[in-house]
């Protein structure tokens, strides 16, 4: 959860009123925040003497995002308390031509999105100013993933002149002076600079690969900034700045017009005219335009049997209404009763489902007010007899002498085709669809790949290594509405300098015996009972040193001495027995 340090006296002075601790804290419970500690730090104002203030850090949910600074806090709180209602945010155009910033084409190699929006006549104080900076830092940390989803700039707009070009350019072709340099440094010169730069050497590795870097100018070629390293120096925001041009480049467009809207909506107060915001167009590459900010309100009904049954309260139409105003929901009973309109404005972006709209009544309601109870039907929990017969199982393999692990769920492809030697067509594996790394391509089929990784990565343990791993396996079903089932399975390996077949072999049949299957008597005269091994090729394996595990006449699993060319190509040097069978099929 971020966390928002306001000091105390600028708090209360908004809010109207004052509070010891304890009651601001019941009031941020109240609210569905939580007021973390409170602390005395040393600031140095210009002009004055150094002096202590006291800072709330206030604890905030990480999906609500209009909270994450001193005006939407108390804004959010004013509105709660019923001191004040909701504003209405609006979108204008001027009178004359409305600002333009075209996307070139080249940016699709890079960052293939940007939004854009004007501040008009704003009025900046010392905190306000330092409130702006601190939303956009922590804007950048959540919902941006460190700027690699999102990048934000602002700029004064009275020292550029539009329309404006958002274009990627060849590094050595891309020069300026950064914010806060003497200066102007080429991008390649800038991302030296920067390498050893505590704040903004995090961010270099986005684009610091990619053949061209992203850039904005205006139309005297002067440059805005260089998303999502560094805005430049001619644009820098001061105290005196009166007109705030603000663009956001993104990889997502989504979350790039919940950011604009989020800045725009929290600092539009301080303009001359309160919560109206410029439009800026935004022409694509197809030459298409696109007005923003777009500060859309969007309308849910909720039935209000749905709420009252959800929380375990019953209350009116009339009263869950005013509970969903008070949280900046501006609501009104409809259908005669049975259901609540609900407006959701631009900062609410949390809100996507009727189930975030009646967590918000439930806030309002007060938790602490929802009354205990019984529930009508009694029901008894109990373990699935999977997980069950698993939980006992691991106990006593690892008596054995096994040492448990989990491993990733997912893995690269060539885990679990090219490095066992399998073609990839033949695992039915389920494919991710947009990976963002080689690790994680598809939802592992097999428990082996994991364990030898293990394996590779502890290599300086004593010898043997013997791990085994107890976890679903994911295949392709179509029989199944999602396409894909789980499977239980149970790997063993043995890692030492012979392969100690005979000891995989002994936990196999230490594995039957806790599970009550005997072995086959005679697999010749009656194959259906019991448990025996025959012979099998797998190209994973050692041929000649493989067998198939089956059990009640049906193969559940898989046996043997792994092939030199798998251990290798996991980067293992010493032979490996191994054994993986299908725990469901035996219980």
């Amino acid at each position: 959860m971020p966390t928002v340090d306001v000091q105390k006296e600028l708090l209360f002075k908004v809010l109207g009123r004052t509070y010891t601790n304890e009651e601001f804290d019941q009031l941020c419970f109240d609210f569905g925040l939580e007021l973390d500690d409170v602390v005395v730090e040393t600031i140095e104002e210009e002009g004055q003497k150094p002096r202590d203030v006291e800072i709330y850090k206030i604890d905030i949910p990480a999906n609500r995002y209009d909270l994450l600074c001193l005006e939407g806090l108390t804004r959010g709180i004013l509105v709660f308390l019923n001191k004040m209602q909701a504003p209405r945010y609006k979108a204008i155009k001027p009178e004359g031509k409305m600002e333009r910033l075209r996307i070139s084409k080249s940016t699709a190699q890079v960052r293939p999105h940007c939004v854009a929006a004007l501040l008009r006549n704003i009025t900046f104080t010392k905190t306000s100013y330092d409130s702006f900076i601190d939303l956009q830092d922590k804007l950048h940390h959540n919902l941006c993933r460190r700027r690699t989803l999102v990048a934000i700039g602002t700029h004064d707009y009275d020292t550029l002149k539009g329309p404006f070009l958002y274009d990627a350019r060849p590094p050595k072709d891309i020069k300026f002076k950064p914010l806060s340099q003497t200066k102007e440094y080429t991008a390649v010169e800038l991302m030296d600079l920067y390498a050893g730069e505590s704040h903004l050497k995090q961010y270099l590795g986005i684009i610091k690969d990619k053949p061209v870097y992203p850039v904005i100018y205006d139309s005297n070629s002067v440059v805005l900034s260089m998303p999502p390293i560094i805005n430049g120096e001619h644009s820098k925001i001061t105290l005196d700045t009166k007109n705030v041009f603000i663009e956001s480049t993104a990889t997502d467009l989504h979350k790039a017009k919940i950011v604009l809207d989020t800045l725009v909506t929290l600092f539009s107060v301080y303009c001359k005219e309160p919560f109206i915001v410029e439009s800026v167009e935004v022409e694509k590459p197809d030459g298409s335009v696109v007005v923003y900010p777009e500060l859309k309100y969007r309308e849910e009904v909720v039935p209000t049997e749905e709420i009252n049954k959800k929380i375990g309260i019953k209350e009116t139409p009339e009263n869950l209404a005013k509970m969903l105003t008070r949280m900046c929901l501006v609501s009104e009973v409809v259908e005669g009763g049975k259901g609540i309109k609900v407006e959701i404005p631009p900062t609410r972006a949390d809100v996507i489902h009727a189930c975030d709209i009646i967590e918000d009544a439930a806030i309002a309601y007060g938790f602490n007010n929802i009354v205990k109870t019984v529930p009508s039907t009694l029901t008894i929990a109990n373990q699935f007899k999977l997980n069950t017969v698993c939980d006992l199982l691991k106990q006593e393999i690892a008596q054995a002498g096994f040492t448990e692990v989990l491993t990733f769920a997912l893995c690269s492809r060539d885990d679990i085709s090219e490095k066992l030697k399998k073609p990839l067509n033949e695992t039915r594996a389920i494919h991710i669809g947009n990976p963002k790394t080689q690790e994680f391509q598809v939802a592992r089929t097999t428990l082996l790949p994991g364990l030898l990784k293990t394996i590779c990565s502890n290599k300086k343990m004593p010898l043997p290594i013997r791990l085994f791993e107890m976890s679903d396996v994911v295949y392709k079903d179509d029989k199944k509405d999602v396409g894909a089932r789980n499977n239980r399975r149970f790997c063993a390996v043995n890692y030492n300098k012979t392969p100690g077949f005979e000891v995989i072999h002994g936990l196999l049949d230490r594995t039957m015996q806790l599970l009550e299957i005997k072995p086959t008597a005679d697999k010749t005269k009656d194959p259906q009972q019991g448990y025996h091994l025959k012979q099998h090729n797998d190209s994973t394996f050692f041929p000649g040193r493989c067998g198939e595990v089956i059990v009640n006449g049906k193969p559940v699993g898989i046996v043997g001495v792994l092939h030199p060319d798998v251990i290798s190509r996991f980067d293992l040097n010493l032979p490996c027995a191994a054994l993986e069978i299908d725990i469901e099929a035996l219980i």
